[in-house]
């Protein structure tokens, strides 16, 4: 399915960026019976306003303890195989101290990524607020990870919370959650979105000017 809206993921996500909002997107899905996209609920930005759009770049992680060999894992090989439109998406793991900090925002934003997307904490709160650069984690931790987690593979299948991702997908965040859209069905989701979006501003405008919201749910078939 083509869309004449976009061309390009540039495109896309500048649209989406625009236009689109999760639970609009989370609804398209459900329609499709894709009911399980949304990341669990404590994956939340960093700071409100933050949004993030791109393709996942998973990367899978494991507990270690104590010191290691190769500290890290394959974590800086992760961060500097990113890609331009890139969202680096972390999880693995019993999520024992912070998977995201200062010197990983450097890196992968210099990289050209767009954000990164961990089921787990973060820490270097100021210093990664500082870089304007979106963050999506389950919260504030110090804990250090060099002598507890590692980074096994990346640019791979991963699972977070039952919801299955594929390098490519995308990836949309904002203040309601992080939704993944598999590659497979985005353009059927973006569009339908967008319709419904776009709709769902005619509904309110006329709620707004006095239809009930009975009236209003018969006439559009929204709420």
């Amino acid at each position: 399915m083509t869309n004449p809206e976009w061309q390009t993921d540039l495109e896309l996500f500048a649209l989406v960026q625009r236009e689109l909002y999760t639970p609009v997107v989370g609804d398209i899905l459900d329609a499709l019976g894709r009911y399980h996209q949304f990341l669990p609920q404590p994956v939340q930005p960093m700071v409100e306003s933050m949004t993030v759009v791109g393709r996942a770049m998973p990367a899978l992680m494991i507990d270690v303890h104590g010191p290691q060999e190769k500290p890290f894992g394959l974590l800086t090989e992760a961060l500097d195989d990113l890609r331009p439109g890139e969202v680096y998406l972390g999880a693995g793991g019993a999520m024992r101290c912070a998977y995201w900090g200062e010197l990983l925002t450097a890196a992968a934003r210099t990289r050209g990524a767009v954000g990164a997307v961990v089921d787990g904490f973060h820490r270097d709160t100021p210093q990664v607020r500082e870089q304007q650069w979106p963050v999506f984690s389950r919260g504030r931790f110090a804990q250090d990870s060099s002598v507890r987690t590692a980074v096994t593979a990346f640019r791979c299948p991963i699972e977070i919370g039952g919801v299955w991702v594929e390098p490519g997908d995308l990836v949309f965040g904002d203040l309601d959650g992080v939704v993944i859209v598999p590659r497979a069905c985005e353009a059927e989701v973006v569009t339908r979105a967008l319709e419904k979006a776009r709709g769902e501003k005619a509904v309110r405008q006329a709620i707004e000017g006095g239809l009930s919201a009975t009236a209003a749910f018969q006439k559009f078939g929204i709420l």
